[in-house]
């Protein structure tokens, strides 16, 4: 039989496929733009046939109607990184959060700690080999896949094609469901004032021929609009948005002097609006690998040069981060902050920092703290950290005392803030800031 018959064979609806779903069974589904929308609508369109479904993901950018109030007693939701709409549930008691990071989620369904009954992937169209691309999300759903005793397929037409270890092919789907809509786009943020003096800031640090790491965000976006005169950068990141496409066309990003995948922009998942993902679509420039390979900091440290750019909720006066909650809220997750700050770390000239407002809340509050919040989480510890910067300057934290990184971080914390914090200063040490 060839792939083509044995594709058309396994083509049904999404109520019929989420049919094969059991009571009790744990299921895996990707995140992110490549959330299978259609397959998890029908699951919860279809929620009243089901008892103790447990549901495992990461970042929600959909609908979330898997978490809303009710859905509970039939479908469990449990995340490892919350966002709109989880959170909510999670803060709720309706949901659970797994603390874990992003690079280990793949050995969590490996080793059996969560074993996968089902897992609802979103994908391409097959090539002419049969091969469909797990397109914008391979990270930790190609494992959930290749762990899963039933794969169902949501195979959609509009899928950038990704090369790298990013595709599964039509024999190892049980059930397949078509659909054209549009891949989930992720808009631009506003760039302001704070975020221009802090990408500013950090470029400064960013040499040619460095490998860069980017999160998702204004601060991000704002990092690359001041990277025009910098030569050969190269990309090593769990993910990039739309920014990096204007830095390749203009041949400041070229790959060229990467120490590991020389001439590839390398990542694990994209988020971003339909320019990148043109851009990503069957272009051999671009490889996707799986977290447990991108994330790895023993792999993510053959990146010389190798520059992580993340941010934060708040940074107390020793260097401890606190990136995913506030307070006892969980608000995000630990994502791949650490993987990248520890491979960081471990490159030949490699440079870690926390890029951040000096402020939250309309300025009420300052993100430069004495203690973090009672129940905070320390995302990374005092131990990880080399440069904080907020639009006030540049905190180099790397080799300093407890006083000396005090005073750095007291020097770029809002002025208005900072009297408090040089009182705190004295108190704690004994002596005048």
């Amino acid at each position: 039989m060839s792939f083509e018959e044995l594709y058309k064979s396994k083509v049904v609806s999404a109520d019929e496929a989420v049919s094969h779903i059991k009571s009790g069974d744990k299921i895996v589904f990707g995140h992110a733009c490549a959330e299978p929308q259609v397959l998890l609508n029908a699951l919860v369109k279809n929620k009243e046939k089901y008892k103790n479904v447990e549901l495992y993901h990461m970042i929600p950018k959909g609908e979330t109607n898997y978490a809303e109030p009710g859905v509970e007693k039939y479908i469990h939701d449990n995340s490892f990184f919350t966002g709109k709409g989880t959170s909510e549930a999670i803060q709720e008691g309706r949901a659970d959060f797994i603390p874990v990071f992003f690079s280990e989620i793949p050995r969590l369904f490996k080793k059996g700690y969560i074993p996968v009954d089902v897992a609802l992937i979103e994908v391409s169209k097959p090539d002419e080999h049969g091969y469909c691309s797990f397109g914008v999300s391979n990270d930790y759903i190609h494992a959930g896949a290749e762990c899963a005793k039933l794969v169902i397929a949501e195979v959609n037409e509009n899928m950038p094609r990704v090369f790298g270890n990013n595709f599964i092919h039509v024999s190892d789907i049980d059930y397949i469901v078509e659909s054209s809509r549009p891949v989930v786009e992720m808009q631009p943020s506003k760039i302001g004032d704070v975020e221009k003096a802090i990408g500013k800031y950090c470029a400064s640090l960013v040499e040619d021929g460095s490998t860069l790491q980017l999160g998702i965000g204004a601060i991000p976006d704002a990092v690359l609009l001041f990277l025009k005169d910098k030569k050969d950068l190269g990309i090593h990141s769990e993910m990039i948005s739309d920014g990096v496409v204007e830095l390749v066309k203009a041949g400041v990003i070229t790959n060229k002097k990467k120490t590991l995948h020389p001439g590839k922009i390398v990542v694990t998942f994209l988020m971003g609006t339909k320019k990148l993902y043109d851009f990503i679509d069957n272009n051999p420039e671009v490889e996707s690998h799986p977290v447990d390979y991108v994330n790895n900091p023993t792999v993510i440290m053959k990146n010389c040069k190798m520059v992580c750019i993340n941010s934060c909720v708040e940074i107390d006066l020793m260097g401890q981060i606190c990136s995913e909650s506030i307070g006892l809220k969980q608000i995000s997750g630990v994502g791949g902050q650490i993987d990248f700050t520890r491979g960081a770390s471990m490159a030949e000239d490699g440079k870690s920092i926390i890029a951040i407002p000096s402020t939250a809340a309309h300025g009420k509050v300052s993100r430069i703290v004495p203690f973090l919040n009672q129940g905070a989480a320390i995302t990374t510890s005092r131990n990880d950290v080399h440069y904080v910067i907020t639009e006030y300057g540049i905190a180099q934290l790397r080799g300093k005392t407890l006083k000396q990184r005090a005073r750095e971080l007291i020097k770029i914390s809002h002025p208005k803030f900072r009297e408090g914090l040089m009182a705190e200063f004295e108190k704690r040490f004994g002596c005048k800031y």
